[in-house]
């Protein structure tokens, strides 16, 4: 059964440990648009579950160019996971797009329980494999669908997506132009 979650990681992990810990563990922190929850080439400080707002995750080409490679909304969850688990540099910047609220735990914090906590072990290894699911079938979607496919699956799925994100954020993730956006959103 096709998922009905814009992100289909969240099928496949345990929802409920995440969201509590962050809710019950963490820090509601709010964010303006524009404002970074990570920024590239820095540690990722935390783990958070969205209440309010949106986010992009954003990579850069060599000559800074934006290409937005992942969309959050209200109720999922943020983070540079794993990355920021191990105390490595994140390769990207997650930005809030419109004025967000989200609960915030320690990724340092759950690093060190890793350790000790088999359960919390488990976890992050079930997401992990979620996460990369959902990543390498989008990978893939690029070599063997159409643009206009893309499209069509990403309207389907969240027909509102341009009231959340610019055309140009919505053009970038799907790995086309502006332009090409404007005319499959015509056909």
């Amino acid at each position: 059964m096709p998922s009905t979650n814009f992100n289909t990681y969240y099928d496949n992990i345990d929802h409920d440990f995440w969201k509590k810990l962050c809710v019950e563990q963490g820090i509601l922190r709010n964010y303006n648009p524009g404002d970074f929850f990570i920024e590239h080439g820095q540690v990722g400080r935390y783990i958070g579950y969205i209440k309010t707002g949106t986010l992009k995750y954003v990579a850069y080409t060599a000559d800074g160019t934006e290409s937005v490679v992942g969309l959050e909304f209200a109720g999922e969850f943020v983070a540079d996971f794993p990355f920021s688990l191990y105390g490595q540099k994140s390769r990207i910047s997650i930005i809030a797009v419109t004025p967000c609220e989200i609960y915030c735990v320690s990724a340092r914090e759950i690093s060190m329980r890793l350790k000790s906590d088999e359960e919390l072990y488990r976890i992050v290894a079930e997401t992990n494999v979620a996460l990369f699911d959902t990543t390498y079938n989008r990978y893939i979607d690029l070599h063997v669908k159409s643009a206009q496919e893309r499209y069509n699956e990403l309207i389907e799925k969240y027909s509102d997506i341009f009231s959340y994100f610019s055309l140009k954020d919505i053009a970038s993730f799907l790995n086309i132009t502006p332009t090409h956006l404007s005319r499959l959103r015509k056909l």
